[in-house]
């Protein structure tokens, strides 16, 4: 007797970033998970690792309106995962961390749900708030709010404080405190507890278990 949850058709999900600390972590789990049968991922370079569910399109992020016109059938897709991000050093200026964190992942958001896509899961960061005096926490903030408002079934976002784990790219000040972290950690307890570094894989570990839950 076959198994009513083996007759559901598997679902697709588009991974937006990746490349990244989250971004490579929940593209293992992606791929490992029988939900899914297909991975889209646009991508600045096509990655070297080779996987049948595995579907990466090079996007032109400089053009990024444009690209999602003629690109509609790879976002439509059923789950849209986004952990796309930099940093205002890394990004060069307020003005280029704001371009990635928040218009390429609006824009990105709001193809993926003309295409189809029902559920929006959101790598966010703590203390995201649009009305923060600091730019990046509002920067954060205003992009969460803005997804939330492009009529998702669901929009699910998290919010981790410093990532640990092995960067692709060099961040000298975060190597740093991902050293210091095992000391300081101990010491955000109760209200203070969100901002405690945690592992990438444990930010993606969630987004998956947020990701499985059919509410």
């Amino acid at each position: 007797m076959i198994e009513h949850d083996a007759m559901k058709p598997q679902r697709t999900a588009l991974l937006i970033g990746a490349t990244g600390l989250v971004g490579r972590a929940l593209l293992d789990r992606l791929l490992a998970d029988e939900t899914y049968a297909r991975v889209h991922c646009p991508v600045r370079r096509l990655p070297q690792r080779q996987h049948p569910k595995l579907d990466a399109r090079l996007a032109d992020f400089n053009a990024l309106a444009d690209w999602t016109q003629s690109n509609t059938e790879f976002l439509g897709t059923d789950d849209a995962f986004c952990a796309l991000g930099t940093t205002i050093k890394a990004a060069g200026s307020k003005k280029a961390f704001e371009t990635v964190d928040h218009d390429h992942v609006l824009t990105l958001a709001t193809a993926c749900r003309a295409g189809g896509a029902r559920r929006f899961f959101l790598i966010s960061a703590v203390g995201a708030n649009p009305d923060s005096r600091n730019f990046y926490s509002r920067t954060k903030g205003r992009i969460e709010q803005a997804v939330s408002r492009l009529d998702f079934e669901a929009v699910y976002w998290v919010r981790p404080s410093l990532l640990l784990g092995q960067r692709s790219e060099h961040r000298p000040g975060e190597a740093w405190a991902q050293r210091l972290a095992p000391a300081f950690s101990p010491l955000l307890a109760g209200p203070l507890r969100p901002l405690r570094p945690i592992a990438a894989s444990a930010v993606a570990d969630h987004v998956m278990t947020l990701a499985r839950d059919p509410a």
